[in-house]
This record gives C-alpha cells, structure tokens and sequence, in this order.
C-alpha cells in the first residue's frame, strides 16, 4: 500500500506519447483531407523518411536512442524507491497508516530535545539507521547519549514505526 509511485516518469511517457499520438492524428487527417496540418511540409518529410535505408547511420543511431530510453523506463520502473511514508503497527492487518518522514524526524527531534542537557537536536533517517546528532553544552559523557537514544528508540517503538535499522547519537557541543 505505501509502495513508492512513480509519477514523475509516469508524467514524462504520458505526455511524450500523447503529444506523438495527438500529432500523429493531426497529420493523418491533415493528409486524408488534403489540408496540411500546421506548417510542416509533410510530402518532403515522408519522402525523405522514406529514401533512408535500414543500414543508415542516421536510422541506426535513432533506433538506438530509442532502445536506450526503453530500457532507462523498465529500469526506473523495476528499481524501487524511497517510500514517501513510513509504516506503522496497527493491530488490524486490515488498516494500514503512515506517517511522512518529515513527520517522523520532527517527532524524534522533540523526543531527543526533550532530554535534559540537550540545547538542540537534528534527526536523519538513513536506509538502515536513525542518526540524531546532539547539540549541547555541559560535558559530554556517554549517559547523555545513553538517555538521548533511549528516548528516540522509545518514541520510535512508541509511534509504532516500522523503521528498521538502529538509532546513532552523535554529541556535538555549542562551539561546533
């Protein structure tokens, strides 16, 4: 349900074969009715078209490109991509719900802000990590990174997130 779309290259075909097939149309009418369709002389087009050879270099390099093309969209169709929602753990197999990742960063950020000792907090979400890096001043020891982690895996597992991967706090003092 939360897979990711793919609406920009969706976009891109759409409009790349409507607009082929939209002039493809104009010109068919335009030639069966004897009225040219804009100001494309299309008698000399088609008999230049049709005095190349399949051997051409110029036919070559066009079937080329297109088979490149063809294999860029089943490439970015196959590929997955980055999900604009992360999951989250209902009880009912039935319902599913997200939450953006802006979302899910802003809500880990006030978990590690809420910390105390901890001026300013930043939260990245990696492929396979949560990274918050810390910004406080006092002395930096590991049982404030410790209560920072606790509290972002605890907001994570609270919220319900199916994010995988661990929580890495980084400390930085004010001076940084």
């Amino acid at each position: 349900m939360l897979r990711p779309d793919r609406s920009p290259a969706g976009v891109v075909a759409a409009l790349a074969v409507s607009v082929t097939l939209s002039a493809t149309v104009g010109v068919t009418v335009g030639l069966l009715t004897g009225s040219p369709f804009g100001l494309v002389p299309y008698q000399k087009l088609a008999a230049g078209i049709g005095a190349l050879k399949w051997s051409d270099p110029v036919v070559t390099a066009a079937a080329a490109a297109l088979a490149a093309l063809g294999l860029l969209m089943v490439t970015i169709a196959a590929l997955p991509g980055r999900t604009r929602l992360v999951p989250l753990e209902t009880g009912d197999p039935l319902t599913v719900i997200g939450l953006t990742r802006s979302g899910l960063r802003r809500t880990l950020r006030a978990a590690a802000e809420s910390v105390d000792g901890v001026g300013r907090a930043r939260v990245y979400l990696r492929s396979r990590q949560v990274e918050v890096i810390v910004i406080a001043d006092g002395e930096r020891t590991g049982r404030l990174l410790r209560q920072v982690g606790t509290a972002v895996g605890d907001r994570l597992s609270g919220v319900g997130a199916m994010y995988g991967g661990e929580v890495v706090v980084r400390l930085r003092g004010r001076g940084h």
